[in-house]
């Protein structure tokens, strides 16, 4: 007998649209809705009486993010939106001695195996041992000195090639009520901010048309980044800053394997679904739940129906699992 157990970044329901729609006022528990912390847990704290999620952006603690997956892998192929508001209650930067210059803010998307790698330093630019990778990010620099604030949004590829806009040079006082809107169309990111309800800036705008390189991004986060491992370190920075995020809303495509199901037929197994194009599916097959094996791997050429066939199936019980992967 043959079973269909798992899949990995799929969901076995049909969608009534290309695109999937995720929206989170934090009227309850997020955690009942897929969101995880990673690093300094007490750096997040949702609300319940206010129906938002606290955040503190504390540099000299190690990364941390209250996140949520987006059962999918985004690259400038895609199109994407997310937007959120943000209130600040205070900022302050240079709060260690040694690193006194300004430092960001974060909220974004990311690639979650790169960012949660120990070697992972967002200040540490294109080093090719600590440098970033795979980002599309807002974020916010209090002014410095002869540095205006600075209200920025960026990308950063796999091959941690930056791309940047930092011409919205405005401040964000504690207290004023911040939306932020950032879409991805035709590989070209626009942030548009609003404060207190009416439009603070231009819009600002990244375009990928003519980039030779690419991202992947898998997760939405709130991310107080670590003040290590800057460079140049003689203009190192440091930040604490609390506020509350609210009524968060990303519209993605749908995951790439929809409509999921399995057929038995004699002495083999078909794994049938709605693929998309560019994507590598694999279908794996295990009695035991501890060992899996490869039973066959490939891409479909068009959107649409795919299958995967195990032709020559045990009669011995067996259990079956679909991967999907975007190179």
């Amino acid at each position: 007998m043959y079973h269909l157990a798992w899949m990995l970044l799929c969901v076995a329901v049909v969608l009534p649209s290309r695109a999937a729609a995720i929206a989170e006022t934090f009227a309850s528990a997020p955690t009942q809705r897929g969101w995880r912390t990673f690093g300094d847990a007490l750096l997040f704290q949702w609300n319940a009486t206010n129906e938002n999620l606290a955040v503190t952006w504390d540099s000299s603690r190690s990364n941390s993010l209250f996140y949520r997956s987006l059962g999918n892998v985004l690259t400038k192929e895609d199109d994407f939106s997310f937007g959120f508001d943000l209130r600040l209650n205070d900022i302050a930067i240079g709060v260690d001695p040694d690193k006194q210059y300004t430092f960001q803010i974060a909220i974004g998307l990311c690639r979650f195996t790169s960012i949660t790698n120990a070697n992972f330093f967002r200040g540490a630019s294109q080093s090719p041992t600590f440098g970033p990778r795979n980002l599309v990010e807002f974020n916010y620099f209090p002014a410095f000195q002869e540095f205006a604030p600075t209200i920025a949004q960026v990308i950063v590829s796999t091959n941690r090639q930056w791309f940047y806009n930092h011409d919205n040079l405005r401040e964000m006082p504690p207290g004023d009520l911040f939306q932020v809107t950032m879409e991805f169309v035709q590989r070209r990111l626009t942030t548009t901010v609003k404060r207190n309800g009416q439009l603070y800036g231009q819009p600002q705008i990244i375009d990928l048309q003519s980039a030779n390189t690419d991202f992947r991004v898998d997760t939405f986060a709130l991310i107080s980044y670590s003040d290590a491992q800057q460079s140049p370190p003689q203009y190192s920075g440091s930040i604490l800053a609390h506020g509350v995020i609210d009524n968060v809303n990303l519209v993605i495509p749908n995951p790439p394997l929809i409509a999921l199901r399995g057929a038995n037929a004699g002495n083999s197994f078909r794994a049938n679904f709605a693929a998309v194009t560019n994507w590598l599916y694999r279908l794996e097959m295990t009695r035991n739940f501890q060992e899996w094996s490869l039973v066959v791997e490939g891409s479909a050429l068009t959107n649409g129906p795919f299958y995967l066939e195990d032709a020559s199936a045990s009669p011995d019980q067996a259990f079956y699992r679909v991967l999907a992967n975007r190179p």
